[in-house]
């Protein structure tokens, strides 16, 4: 008969250390997202069966909480915040798990928890995922969702509404040509906050321009690009609502580059109010969204969902607030 599998076995297979299995198979700290797979699909492979794996899987509670992420950017930080807040003291563990994103990485989603549900995690929060719905075998709880209706309890920001009270003070300021560099066209978030920048200008009486409008997918570098293309036209903006801070980071840069004097030439809105907005040497103006608020709602729902009780609400929007730094100004006259 062939001898059962030892935990020097899984470590040998995995090329890890004994205490590095030791901390997979039991879900704890220091622990990177990708060795802990490794080491379980060494599990699996070997048909290793410790005894907390085997408990765990028999009674599908592993005691850990999965948030699960395209990239640890800013954003998805401060989201991470909040869940350890609303967890500390509980009897929860977090795992932060960052997905392998395959071509365009859509659905990455789908195999991150096809690979962590029931036996790493018993509840999981993906954030700004690319999927409305994605069955799984344990509760799942979705941060600034996908555009489309969800099935999946969701937490996310006034986004239509803080995007027209950003364009509405650069109007109040006497701006007339307001650009906008959108987000992700597939997150619901980026499309409400193209319609509330559309509703401001139209409740402002200014037509909408498509020549004032590119699309910066949330990233600082395709930011750059909208940010060239739109201040090196004959007839530039006077003004940028960004869809996220760090895009309206990134358009500063290209300003400055240009020659630009920001807010004299050139005044910036950005959208979340992530730490590095108002620690860069020119604080940002911002549409501030209560990121880590947004991370412990969505944590106490995923709790209760996992307790077995229903929400009083499938659907939870916070309200945001402009924050006035440096970064706006009334245009340069004449």
């Amino acid at each position: 008969m062939m001898a059962r599998a030892t935990i020097h076995d899984v470590a040998a297979a995995a090329g890890v250390s004994v205490a590095t299995v030791s901390k997979a198979v039991n879900g704890r700290y220091g622990v990177s997202p990708d060795t802990a797979v490794r080491v379980l699909e060494a599990v699996e492979a070997l048909g290793y069966e410790s005894s907390l794996v085997a408990s765990s899987m028999r009674a599908r509670r592993t005691g850990v909480i999965g948030v699960l992420v395209a990239d640890f950017e800013p954003f998805s930080a401060e989201i991470l915040k909040g869940v350890g807040v609303a967890l500390h003291g509980s009897r929860y563990d977090l795992l932060a798990y960052s997905g392998s994103r395959q071509g365009d990485g859509e659905g990455w989603e789908r195999r991150s928890l096809s690979r962590l549900s029931g036996t790493l995690i018993d509840g999981a929060i993906m954030v700004t995922p690319t999927v409305v719905n994605a069955a799984a075998e344990v509760p799942v709880v979705a941060v600034d969702p996908h555009t489309g209706r969800a099935d999946l309890p969701t937490v996310e920001a006034d986004s239509r509404g803080g995007a027209r009270e950003a364009v509405d003070y650069l109007v109040s300021l006497g701006h007339r040509r307001i650009g906008f560099v959108a987000g992700r066209p597939d997150l619901r978030s980026s499309r409400l906050r193209d319609a509330g920048y559309r509703d401001a200008l139209a409740a402002a009486g200014l037509g909408h321009d498509p020549a004032l409008v590119r699309v910066g997918f949330y990233d600082a570098d395709s930011a750059r690009r909208a940010a060239q293309e739109l201040l090196t036209q004959p007839d530039p903006p006077t003004a940028v609502f960004a869809a996220n801070d760090l895009s309206a980071i990134a358009i500063i840069e290209v300003a400055r580059a240009l020659g630009l004097e920001v807010p004299t030439d050139l005044s910036v809105v950005g959208f979340d109010d992530v730490p590095e907005a108002s620690r860069s040497g020119l604080p940002l103006t911002t549409v501030r969204q209560p990121m880590q608020s947004i991370g412990q709602t969505a944590a106490t729902m995923l709790s209760a969902l996992m307790a077995g009780d229903t929400l009083s609400t499938l659907h939870v929007l916070l309200p945001t607030k402009l924050v006035r730094r440096a970064t706006t100004a009334p245009p340069r006259s004449g």
